[in-house]
């Protein structure tokens, strides 16, 4: 990307340009042409007693035109996979990271075993996503994934403590051929100009995860997980953090100053003095909040003092938008044993 990006430089006039486009998305007036999505489609009889089988979400009764969002784990509950999951009656179709989706399909097709469930990877539609549900309206869309973030899902737990910050947050994708393009009344545009919208409504995705993330630490349990379905790889850890531990690290809202036009990269730390308290997952420049980012914090950070983000050599201020508080977790009371006399 070139030096006049707003995600990597202040607000020069293409970065207004780009700004005024993003604030098209939000308000329904452009379309995102979604390139960085890719589906698989499970078709058969057994496609949902399967699924739910291995996945963290309770799908057996997933209705025609319901979408929900599920996150596959390792068995020690770290998060590898994270997709949207829709049925039209005869197919389930999954809305995967593209950059994630040949891993996810390869460990689905060892699992198959004797179930009578097909996999394929459609490779003639596009994923078109709005805010708006009137422009996605003259598609002849296959389906149409509706984000659930952040409502608590049934079975399901937030922790965000006050009114989330995605409150608002609305997101519809359509999957239709690519004649059905020419049919939209906005424009399309890419879907970077989404990237500042998502980090504003605290929208995890797989850019927060690495090599140690449990959904915890993301607020991922209110639409990802189902904690009283049956068995599935990586359950008795998400149910030890959650009812007896506290998720070591928390994701944070960090509202940046942008004084001297600094945006942070992904993995630039985050710094309580001179001590490393975390890192920065994703940031960028928002129509109407100016800079911001996500950033994993270690839990015991205190949510009241002004970070600093260390990037090029220089610091940026940042204040904390609590997302997870210090005490999620552990909501299993256990009785405490007197002394023995």
């Amino acid at each position: 990307m070139t030096s006049a990006h707003p995600e990597h430089s202040g607000p020069t006039r293409a970065a207004g340009d780009f700004l005024r486009t993003q604030r098209d998305v939000a308000l329904g007036r452009a379309v995102i042409a979604d390139d960085r999505s890719a589906l698989i489609t499970v078709t058969g009889p057994d496609r949902l007693t399967w699924l739910n089988s291995l996945i963290t979400q309770e799908v057996l009764g997933l209705t025609p035109g319901h979408t929900v969002e599920s996150l596959l784990l390792n068995p020690q509950g770290r998060v590898e996979h994270a997709f949207f999951l829709t049925d039209d009656g005869v197919t389930t179709w999954l809305l995967v990271p593209a950059k994630g989706v040949d891993a996810l399909e390869s460990w689905l097709r060892s699992m198959v075993f004797r179930m009578d469930v097909t996999l394929e990877r459609p490779d003639d539609l596009l994923v078109l996503t709005s805010t708006s549900e009137a422009v996605l309206e003259g598609l002849t869309a296959r389906v149409v994934f509706s984000d659930p973030w952040p409502r608590v899902g049934v079975g399901s737990v937030g922790y965000a403590e006050d009114v989330h910050p995605g409150h608002d947050w609305d997101l519809l994708s359509a999957v239709v051929s690519r004649a059905d393009v020419g049919a939209l009344s906005v424009p399309t545009v890419t879907p970077d100009h989404l990237d500042a919208l998502s980090i504003a409504a605290a929208r995890p995705t797989m850019m927060e995860v690495d090599e140690k993330t449990l959904p915890h630490e993301l607020d991922w349990l209110r639409t990802a997980v189902h904690l009283n379905k049956g068995c599935y790889r990586g359950q008795e850890a998400v149910a030890k953090v959650h009812n007896l531990g506290h998720p070591p690290r928390r994701i944070t809202l960090l509202h940046l100053d942008g004084s001297e036009s600094l945006l942070p990269s992904s993995g630039d730390e985050v710094m309580l003095g001179e001590k490393t308290v975390g890192r920065i997952t994703r940031a960028a420049w928002h129509y109407e909040l100016g800079p911001i980012a996500l950033a994993m914090l270690k839990r015991t950070t205190p949510v009241e003092e002004v970070l600093t983000v260390s990037t090029g050599g220089r610091s940026v201020g940042a204040n904390q938008e609590v997302l997870v508080p210090i005490d999620a977790g552990a909501t299993r009371d256990i009785p405490r044993l007197g002394r023995l006399r």
